[in-house]
């Protein structure tokens, strides 16, 4: 286990206060629709409208403090490359962020907003993240990558800190599951902190990778990510990684489109609250769980709300006035 608890604690205060203290409550319509007590825990109101922010802002601090970077360079879908470009700006370290030329034109623009050197390339995010390799062995810029990079699954952990200071029965965490920093970190800090509650990691089924290898103790091969979850459709699996989340996750499960899509509809029509699909992923476990969770406290993450208003139309507006799951 790569993750420590102390440094954890220290991360949280050393991370702005902007990405702390985020709403966690129980939301009693989605619990009467879904037919458990559903506690969200929201991770979209701040600048960079997503978690991300916790673990750019562990790295930097990192990083300014040895002195060794004042460039930094990543992959990403969007949500890490506006966090990583929010902190830098801060700090006055450059950020230079590669994406596939595919991604969210919405995420897209809020980097360069940012202040971020945005990069295009042909490709997922495999391939984006081989171009910020060679642009960091070319500068000298210091590579941050997502999960494998220590300070982004602590900075993540800070979370599940949160979480365990909730009072009441806690049955189960439901944590979106992509290259493993927000799944490993918040499942970490609660099996420290409150050691009975179930980790249970959600990922599409058109983007399995982690989940298949976690269920077969290795990376397994999987194809190219034809999911609408763009924050969690990588397709390679990091072994330090897995090590870290096979310490601590209890279960791991995957959801259809379909299922995606009515959580994304589900959380506007109870909640009141717009999230990308990566976000949703814990409410659509609990929908496709067969009763799983019937009766009990569960928490999820909504991780981030970085969607197109074009993209969450054509996604749930045709639906808004059909009566809810449930109901």
């Amino acid at each position: 286990m790569r993750l420590d608890l102390a440094r954890i604690l220290l991360a949280r205060t050393q991370i702005s206060p902007i990405f702390l203290g985020t709403p966690q409550y129980e939301c009693e319509p989605l619990s009467e629709a879904l037919g458990c007590r559903v506690i969200l825990k929201v991770e979209t109101l701040n600048p960079t409208r997503s978690f991300k922010g916790r673990g750019t802002e562990t790295v930097l601090t990192r990083l300014q403090a040895s002195g060794t970077a004042d460039a930094v360079v990543c992959a990403s879908a969007g949500n890490l490359g506006q966090a990583l470009a929010f902190g830098g700006r801060l700090r006055r370290i450059g950020v230079t962020v590669v994406a596939s030329s595919a991604a969210n034109s919405l995420k897209l623009e809020r980097m360069k907003a940012l202040g971020a050197t945005v990069v295009l390339v042909d490709g997922e995010i495999e391939e984006a993240l081989e171009t910020a390799a060679r642009i960091a062995a070319e500068t000298g810029a210091f590579l941050v990558e997502d999960s494998k990079d220590l300070g982004t699954c602590e900075g993540a952990a800070t979370i599940g800190v949160e979480l365990s200071e909730l009072p009441g029965a806690l049955d189960s965490v439901l944590i979106s599951l992509g290259a493993g920093a927000m799944a490993s970190g918040v499942g970490f800090a609660l099996k420290n902190l409150r050691k009975d509650v179930e980790i249970i990691c959600v990922q599409p089924e058109k983007a399995p990778a982690m989940t298949l290898a976690l269920r077969a103790g290795r990376p397994v091969e999987v194809g190219i990510p034809a999911t609408i979850a763009d924050g969690v459709a990588g397709r390679s699996v990091i072994p330090e990684v897995l090590d870290d989340l096979s310490a601590v996750v209890d279960d791991a499960v995957l959801v259809t489109e379909d299922g995606i899509v009515e959580a994304m509809r589900l959380l506007y029509l109870h909640a009141g609250l717009v999230v990308e699909p990566a976000a949703a992923l814990g409410v659509a476990s609990i929908l496709e769980g067969g009763g799983r969770f019937d009766g009990k406290t569960v928490a999820t993450i909504l991780c981030g709300s970085n969607v197109t208003p074009s993209d969450f139309d054509r996604w749930i507006r045709g639906g808004l006035l059909a009566s809810p799951a449930g109901s």
